[in-house]
């Protein structure tokens, strides 16, 4: 039975590699500030995310759209001054990556400028030669797959992707080649648990979870999710913990244990 406590060692990739071939769960959540960045890092958050889903649940947005590079990198700089050892995973929003060369140029401010460890993109094929153009600068990256925001209006809305045999299919193809291409980490969003478990298997890097099942080797959620605070309907593959806690700290520890027991997700937070 894992006990979360306060993070004592810097939380490096090859940490989250190590995490991965023992099989132990990394757990990881958004944060957006200071105070909550702190406070996660005691809890035992591996990874935190300044996530563009800031545009919804901080600026009150419908979409990701609106989120600006400033906007991530003054709320990741805010975030970086509340941590000492977790990763800090730094969203490149939309617009942002339109080119390589845009892409290393404001991947670079948020390392150099906003403290972030490592940059997350959305996008496929697209991204493969930015993905190869930051890792030969050194810069890291996490992909992204599966439902991606911040290509809503193309993807037709929120909706599973990967649950017919040839998007599988690409899927699988397309986070071996991000992995080839330099990719240290990938994240998949609300894609079938079988899918999931599948591509987790064959990466050799780090597989990080949302809505997408309990064989991934880590899971992320958006803060005020998991939380039970977002106004309206809270996305069917996220818990609200807070409902099982005293405290928000009791609550961020509450979901450190899930994940890493293998308590959460459940059977209910996921798609088949």
């Amino acid at each position: 039975m894992y006990i979360p406590k306060p993070l004592d060692k810097k939380i490096t990739l090859p940490a989250l590699q190590k995490l991965k071939q023992q099989g132990s769960k990394i757990a990881c959540l958004t944060a957006y500030d200071y105070s909550f960045a702190h406070l996660l890092e005691q809890a035992g958050v591996e990874l935190v995310l300044v996530g563009d889903s800031l545009g919804m649940v901080i600026q009150g947005h419908d979409t990701t759209l609106p989120v600006s590079m400033d906007d991530i990198a003054y709320h990741t700089l805010a975030v970086s001054r509340g941590l000492k050892h977790a990763m800090l995973m730094a969203d490149m929003p939309f617009g942002s990556i339109n080119s390589p060369q845009q892409a290393l140029d404001n991947a670079t401010r948020l390392l150099k400028q906003s403290g972030a460890h490592i940059v997350k993109l959305e996008g496929g094929e697209l991204q493969l030669d930015t993905v190869r153009l930051l890792a030969e600068h050194s810069i890291p990256v996490c992909a992204h797959l599966g439902l991606q925001p911040q290509s809503v209006h193309k993807m037709g809305g929120y909706r599973v992707q990967g649950r017919d045999a040839e998007t599988a299919g690409h899927m699988k193809s397309l986070a071996l080649e991000l992995q080839q291409a330099g990719a240290d980490l990938l994240l998949l969003e609300c894609v079938p648990r079988q899918l999931a478990r599948e591509i987790t298997a064959e990466l050799q890097i780090p597989v990080i979870g949302i809505g997408a099942g309990a064989d991934c080797d880590g899971q992320i959620l958006v803060l005020q999710d998991m939380l039970g605070l977002t106004p309206g309907r809270r996305p069917s593959f996220s818990r609200d913990f807070m409902a099982e806690a005293d405290d928000i700290a009791g609550a961020v520890k509450a979901y450190v244990a899930a994940v890493k027991n293998g308590d959460f997700p459940g059977p209910e937070q996921g798609f088949d």
